[in-house]
């Protein structure tokens, strides 16, 4: 239990270190091992009542909350099962992404993977920072429901510059609650040395993107090179029908033949 609370307490936020003033960097260490790192960009999409102008009516408003640099941390590994949890203004909005890595067969045999198997965002609308008049204000909690997100393979990690958008159901009258995650880099499991990731499994959204930006290219190669093959044998046709005797079609001139 003291070595779990060690490394529930060694936490770091490096956020600093990005140039990008949206994305934070975060780091869990285990007797002075990183465990778990995150990088990434989020805002949260948060609809609240609000009274209209007439004060019987209630119309919907939209908070959008980013996940700001100074975030406080906790953080917690496992050998299949690690946890980040974020709180910010005072504990009035808290992030906790939990993690899971699991065995499975397939046609190749047993492999693993790990996933973001749970979010959990409790956000207070009695904040005035983003919550502005909001009618019966208090605490909410949105979670995810039967997750399975930046599925990837054991010992590897997950990135994906793409923005992502996942559906969180809030106990406010069941509103979804939208997270924006973008520039993530994400390993929970099996890091292989301090402070650095493994080989990156990109997301299908950067994988498409990366075939749209290289096909032009390869597509060009390859009619380059079919050119220069049908000219090389144009060539090669034109220099052995020249060297062939040429029969006359004129019968006139098969006269001097006999």
């Amino acid at each position: 239990a003291a070595a779990r609370l060690a490394a529930e307490q060694e936490v770091e936020n490096l956020s600093g270190l990005s140039p990008n003033p949206e994305k934070d960097i975060f780091v869990v260490r285990e007797n002075r091992t990183t465990c778990l790192m995150a990088e990434f960009a989020a805002k949260f999409i948060v609809p609240y009542d609000v009274w209209a102008s007439n004060y019987v009516d209630l119309i919907t408003e939209q908070a959008d909350i980013p996940l700001p640099r100074g975030a406080e941390m906790k953080g917690k590994c496992g050998t299949n099962e690690s946890e980040l949890e974020l709180s910010w203004l005072d504990q009035a909005y808290t992030l906790k992404l939990s993690f899971l890595k699991e065995g499975h067969n397939t046609s190749r045999g047993p492999e693993a993977s790990w996933r973001l198997s749970r979010i959990q965002f409790t956000y207070d609308t009695t904040e005035r920072t983003y919550f502005k008049d909001a009618v019966s204000p208090g605490k909410h909690t949105a979670s995810s429901h039967r997750l399975s997100a930046l599925v990837t393979p054991a010992g590897r990690s997950y990135e994906c510059q793409a923005q992502q958008t996942i559906s969180l159901v809030s106990s406010d009258h069941q509103k979804s609650v939208q997270l924006l995650l973008s520039e993530v880099r994400i390993q929970p499991f099996d890091i292989p040395a301090d402070f650095v990731f493994s080989e990156e499994h990109k997301c299908p959204v950067d994988q498409r993107e990366q075939l749209e930006e290289t096909l032009p290219l390869i597509l060009g190669l390859i009619l380059g090179l079919v050119i220069v093959i049908t000219l090389g044998i144009y060539h090669i046709h034109h220099k052995l029908t020249a060297s062939q005797v040429q029969i006359p079609r004129d019968r006139s001139q098969y006269k001097h033949m006999g």
